[in-house]
Parts: C-alpha cells; structure tokens; sequence
C-alpha cells in the first residue's frame, strides 16, 4: 500500500470556496489502475489558515507515480493554477509506504 498526501493551507474565511473546488471537480481516479480510495481532510484552525490534507490510497508507489504521468491527471488538475487565491503557498506532498510488520 502507497499513500499520498498534499498538506494545504487555505485563506481564512475561504473553506467552503476550497471544498466546493474537491466536492465538484472531476477526479478521473475510478478509472485509474491501483487507485484504492481518496479522502479530503480538515485540520487545524489558525489566525493564518486552515489546514487541509488529500489523501489517497494506492495499491503501490508505482501506480502512483504511472497516475502522475497519466492524461487522468492532467485533466484532473488542469485548473488548479484557477484557483491561487485560495491557498496560502503551494501545497506540500507527502508520500508513505506501508511496513510489512508480519
């Protein structure tokens, strides 16, 4: 199992704008071979932002990496640069392999 997730800081005041963007966007992850699930994630408050994580299971680190050099990804991200005003910064990826502890 493969996991990734982007860290984003969101403006205050502008959460439900961010979580329009998630709730109406076309993924184009259901068709896309070793996607298992996705989940977007509020988190802490500050005076600065909110933080928000997207986190999605994949079945390895090479169906992950296929995915982002795929046209799936490309039209699922074609107007993330639309949207600037929402975020404080870029978001910040993060990558976990699962440990086989047995």
């Amino acid at each position: 199992m493969f996991i990734a997730m982007n860290r984003f800081k969101i403006m205050p005041g502008e959460e439900g704008a961010f979580e329009e963007v998630w709730r109406t966007r076309e993924s184009h992850l259901e068709s896309v071979p070793g996607f298992k699930t996705f989940h977007l994630l509020r988190g802490a408050k500050t005076d600065e932002y909110t933080l928000y994580a997207s986190h999605s299971v994949w079945a390895s680190r090479q169906a992950f990496e296929d995915w982002t050099k795929s046209e799936a990804f490309r039209m699922a991200h074609r107007s993330a640069g639309d949207r600037k005003p929402l975020y404080l910064g870029h978001p910040q990826l993060e990558t976990f392999e699962s440990v086989n502890l047995c």
